[in-house]
């Protein structure tokens, strides 16, 4: 028989064929090793750049809570906000109430009562609450006495007579606020 370079036994096929499967599997080895080297030297440090933006990010959103625990103290945040407001509608129902009667209008006038008295020593003293309620309180000087009067005011209207001087600083006190 010739020489012939394959040889045609089974053992020479055997060999050939487990030669490629060695090469193969050398080839397969040297691929995962430029992979783990890429991940290595690649995958890995990206993934830890990418971790720590998302830590600085849940940090800065968060205060480094999770999603779930950011919720939680929304949803607590918020009913506090909404008891304080019930608590602030409240007391702004009751300072309502309370102006009602407060004295926030004032209407003052002074005049000459009589002709020899001069300086305006006289006065005319409306103490009214937004309702128009409250008093008006007069004082007549003369250079013999000086005199105090009382009227009661109901709806901006005194409940007596009463003098121009009187009447003015009713209206004053009505307007004075508007």
């Amino acid at each position: 028989m010739p020489w012939t370079p394959w040889p045609s036994s089974w053992l020479t096929k055997f060999l050939m064929q487990t030669s490629l499967i060695i090469t193969a599997l050398a080839v397969f080895v040297a691929a995962l090793i430029a992979l783990v080297i890429y991940h290595a030297a690649v995958v890995k440090p990206a993934l830890a750049r990418l971790a720590a933006l998302v830590e600085t990010h849940d940090q800065l959103i968060g205060g480094g809570a999770s999603a779930s625990q950011r919720l939680d103290r929304l949803d607590a945040r918020v009913a506090e906000v909404g008891s304080a407001l019930g608590r602030a509608e409240g007391r702004v129902s009751e300072l309502e109430a309370l102006s009602r009667t407060d004295v926030s209008r004032v209407g003052f006038v002074r005049y000459d009562a009589f002709d020899e008295s001069g300086a305006e020593l006289s006065y005319a003293l409306a103490l009214l609450n937004r309702d128009g309620d409250g008093v008006v309180i007069s004082s007549i000087y003369s250079r013999a006495d000086t005199r105090t009067f009382g009227k009661a005011v109901q709806g901006f209207k005194p409940a007596a007579n009463a003098s121009d001087e009187e009447l003015r600083a009713i209206e004053r006190a009505r307007t004075k606020n508007e």
